[in-house]
């Protein structure tokens, strides 16, 4: 008889926890409820020192809406200033943000004081902020909603999974391959998906999505090209490089 076939170790047992959080008051809310099919991404890590914090975040969407999206956003209080880095009037635009520390309710930096670990890369979209959270077996998960709340914001529980049961495919969507996509982008995707646009045989075209969606043609289009982009991005990510099949 074979040898007994026994589990490889593991470490403390941790959760994966998603929150929804509507950060009311916050300009990056509002400009996000104003402009709900534009989703923010932050990109880098939060840099500087005393009453002033700098970070890189990515701004997407149709080009009339990012546009109006930072300018509400860049009116905000927390705000000193939200420079785009890359030319405006494209879909993807990034911004260069500093915010004023007494004025800024951080989520992450709360999360910190809690003693929590969470993903980097916080996305915003439709009004919300969609947060990550791995928490250890003794983490009181209502004690950290309470606190979130405590300061304003509505808290809604997305998810919560023992680590060692998260499979490829919720991994792909804490990697963001759902919930980045706006809520058109999500309608037009699965209209195509339903209708068969991404079958074998192609059994729909582009007019065929935009007729079911009641939309012009080329505004389908941007909305699935701009939804494959994020999918694709994310798949990648989590796929990792491809094996090299060079030939020597």
């Amino acid at each position: 008889m074979g040898a007994e076939r026994r589990e490889p170790p593991v470490g403390e047992p941790m959760r994966e926890v998603v929150l929804k959080i509507k950060h009311n008051g916050q300009p990056e809310c509002v400009a996000s409820e104003r402009y709900p099919d534009v989703t923010m991404r932050s990109v880098s890590s939060m840099t500087g020192r005393g009453d002033e914090r700098k970070r890189i975040v990515e701004v997407t969407g149709d080009p009339d809406d990012v546009a109006g999206f930072i300018e509400v956003f860049g009116e905000g209080d927390p705000v000193v200033a939200a420079d785009p880095i890359t030319p405006l009037g494209e879909s993807t635009v990034f911004l260069s943000l500093t915010v004023a520390v007494p004025e800024w309710d951080s989520i992450a930096e709360l999360l910190a004081d809690l003693g929590l670990h969470y993903r980097t890369g916080t996305v915003i979209t439709g009004g919300h902020e969609r947060w990550t959270l791995y928490l250890d077996e003794d983490d009181d998960l209502a004690a950290i909603i309470d606190a979130i709340e405590a300061r304003g914001n509505d808290v809604e529980l997305v998810r919560q999974v023992e680590m060692h049961e998260v499979t490829p495919t919720s991994r792909l969507e804490t990697a963001g391959a759902v919930h980045d996509l706006t809520p058109r982008q999500r309608e037009a995707l699965s209209a195509a998906i339903h209708a068969g646009y991404y079958g074998h045989e192609r059994d729909a075209s582009v007019e065929d999505v935009a007729d079911q969606l009641g939309i012009g043609t080329t505004t389908a289009w941007e909305h699935l090209a701009r939804a494959e982009g994020k999918v694709m991005a994310d798949l990648g990510e989590l796929l990792g490089p491809g094996d090299d099949h060079t030939a020597e």
